[in-house]
Parts: C-alpha cells; structure tokens; sequence
C-alpha cells in the first residue's frame, strides 16, 4: 500500500477566491504579486535575491497553469510551456474563516461552516472579564498589549518593559486567536504554556479558535526574537478529519510542525518540530525515513505566512519560495513507487496587500508521484477535496464534505 505526502505551504495564496469581497480581499493574489513585484525590480534584496521570481520545478507540475485557471492572469517568471508533467488545478475555501484552523482542517476534508469569536479592533481588545479571570486564575498580575497587532512588533514595543514588570503580552489580530507572548529565561517556558493553558479553559465560551504560546529571547528590544518553542492551543475539529480516520485505520500519521497543535493532538501520531522551512524540509525527508505503506505524512512550512507574508517582506518571501522550489527535487526522488505527493497552502497572506492580516485566496492542489501522468483537476469547490484524494489514496472509507480528484 503506498504513502500520502501532503504539504501545506503556510499562506501560499493563488488569488482569484469567488467570495474575496466578503472578506475585504477582491483582487489579493499572493503569488502574482510577488511575482509583479519581482518582475518590476522591487522584489529585489541585496544578498538575497534578483531578477524575476524563478519556481521552475513548482513550474513544471503545473504552479503557472493553476494560478492562471485560479484568476485568469498567467504569472511573471512562471513561463513553462510544456504539459505540465503533475496533476493541477486550484480549489476554493468553503469555510467561514480565513484562518489556519479553518484551511487545514477544511483540508483533513472538514470545513468549519460555523463562525468563530473574534476579538474588536479597540484598545484593550479582550474584555475585562476575560483578562480578570485570567489573572485570577494563574499566577500573574496584570497584562501588557491587550490590542491587535503583530506579533514582532509588539515584542520590540513592550519586550523591555515585560522582562522588567514580568507581566505577559498579549495580543491578538484579524483571526480567532489570543497570542501570549513571554521572555523564556525571564518568564519561564513552561510558565507561559501553563499560562496559555488556563488561558484556553477560560477562552471557551468566546468560541476562540486558538491560543498561541509566543515564546522570545534576547537581552532587549534590538535583539529581541521569537524561538522555535511556540505552542498553539486549539479546540478540537467539530467532526473526525482524515487523519482520524487514519489513526482509527491503524495508519501512522507524522505531523510536522505545527500540525498536531492546529488538530488539537488529535489524529497524529508522531511529531516532528523544526524551527523554519529549512528545518522544516529535513523533518519532512526524515519522515520519508519513517513512514510505512499506508501512512501519511502532513507538514506545515510556516516561514511563508509567519516571516514573510504578515510582515509584507516581498523579497523574503519570494526567495523562500525559491528556495522551497530548489530543494523540492529531494522531496520527489524520495518518493517511492505509489507515492503521492500534494502541494497546497490553508489561505494567502498576500505581502502587497493593506494590513498583516491573511486574505481570502484560492489555493493551489499540484500533485506527483512515481508513474503519476499530469493532467488539470480544475477549480475544485472546497479544500476537502485535498482530504478524500488522501483517503481514496490510502484505501480508507471517504468522508461526506469532498470528492477525490483522482
């Protein structure tokens, strides 16, 4: 029985989502404006990257024919004229939010068709009654922040005044999230994720999606930066995920990244953490290493959405992608016969686009594998799709939100 390798990258947005207008994102194409930008120049960095964006490999399994199915536009630097040689197409996101919650678990072939609590863009954000029984319950004083804002800047406006108060920050943005952030040496580890633990209890009846441990070290605010040791505190799915439906099968599912915090712990067996893309990509090959006939393997490269695109740094951006796109050749030569490797992203988070928040995108689907004939898999309505292709791929019953594209 063969393996799924399924690989989210974190906010890789094709643009062209039929209901962007709700979301205030009509016209967001994350992959075509960096690839704009590069072409005009401006996604240039000295001693990072030049010229235009250059994904020949992405190319080549059918990136370009996807994104310009997805909006209609063919996109600057993607020029491979060829079949491409994967399955390819887009899909679209059904559930209410545009969050990473709702595109991966929407993705494991459950959408969440109910609307999460979201947080007011007002100073303080949490109610009183919130952040008091917080207080109440764990051994802190008081909070710093208590607003929307980006999780590296607060960290350089109020990381100073934390080491010295000890009081933790706060935050949170456009998502269903609250976002604690600690010193580790100062505070202490294992302190903020008991903290972000009653935080969660407390967080419930608000219908929070997630709270997000955002540990920090450095000796002030120039120096300042966030760890690998970040820890999300999700509520569970509403209903079994692919990967429930795996463990229950008795497959192995290998979470890497932050895949087993977004499933609340649930459906995967074995995680691997890794501290960026780079590290990412080498827990995913070891994966390789581990999984058995009829496992899967899920990974989460988080460097896209969380380094580049809510910072709108076009040209990180755009040389993480082609850095991805160089090293995806080890990623097919590990691939055994029967093999299927799927391409995707959970939302955008276009870095031209006004604010840091994500935006509501199409997502690219491309799809490989040993002996696999490229084909186009068209316009799928709903991210689930991803997730019965998996099932039907690992011989296990299909779930009721999808149809499989192959």
């Amino acid at each position: 029985m063969p393996r799924a390798i399924l690989c989210v990258l974190d906010s890789f947005g094709i643009g062209g989502a039929p209901d962007a207008d709700k979301f205030g994102d009509m016209g967001s194409d994350t992959l075509g404006h960096i690839a704009e930008e590069c072409a005009a120049g401006r996604g240039n960095r000295e001693g990072l990257r030049t010229g235009p964006l250059c994904l020949p490999n992405l190319d080549r399994l059918g990136l370009g024919a996807a994104a310009k199915r997805s909006n209609g536009i063919s996109v600057p630097g993607l020029d491979f004229t060829g079949e491409p040689v994967g399955l390819w197409g887009h899909a679209e996101e059904v559930s209410n939010g545009k969050d990473t919650p709702s595109g991966h678990w929407e993705i494991a072939g459950v959408p969440v068709l109910f609307d999460w609590g979201y947080f007011p863009e007002a100073i303080p954000t949490f109610p009183a009654e919130l952040t008091d029984a917080v207080i109440a319950g764990s051994d802190i004083e008081a909070v710093l922040g208590n607003k929307h804002a980006s999780g590296t800047v607060i960290i350089e406006e109020l990381g100073e005044e934390h080491v010295r108060t000890g009081h933790p920050i706060f935050y949170t943005s456009a998502d269903s999230v609250i976002q604690i952030a600690a010193h580790e040496s100062h505070f202490g580890l294992d302190r903020l994720y008991k903290l972000c633990e009653i935080t969660r209890e407390l967080a419930n009846p608000y219908n929070i999606g997630r709270v997000i441990a955002r540990p920090f070290d450095g000796d002030d605010s120039k120096t300042f930066k966030r760890t690998a040791n970040r820890r999300d505190y999700s509520v569970l799915p509403p209903e079994p995920t692919v990967l429930d439906r795996l463990a229950a099968a008795g497959r192995t599912v290998y979470g890497i990244g932050k895949i087993s915090d977004i499933f609340a712990h649930q459906g995967v067996s074995h995680v691997l953490k890794g501290a960026g893309n780079e590290e990412l990509f080498d827990k995913t090959l070891e994966a390789f290493s581990l999984a058995s006939d009829g496992d899967l393997i899920f990974a989460n490269f988080i460097d896209f959405d969380s380094l580049y695109g809510h910072r709108r740094d076009v040209p990180g951006y755009a040389a993480a992608l082609e850095h991805f796109d160089q090293r995806l050749p080890e990623m097919i030569d590990a691939l055994k016969d029967g093999d299927l490797l799927i391409l995707t992203a959970d939302h955008g988070c276009d870095p031209t686009w006004r604010g840091t928040d994500h935006t509501r995108e199409n997502v690219p689907v491309i799809a490989t594998g040993p002996g696999l004939s490229g084909k186009p898999i068209g316009g799928r309505k709903t991210f689930a799709d991803i997730g019965e292709t998996v099932a039907k791929h690992l011989g296990i019953e299909p779930g009721k939100h999808g149809q499989s594209f192959i």
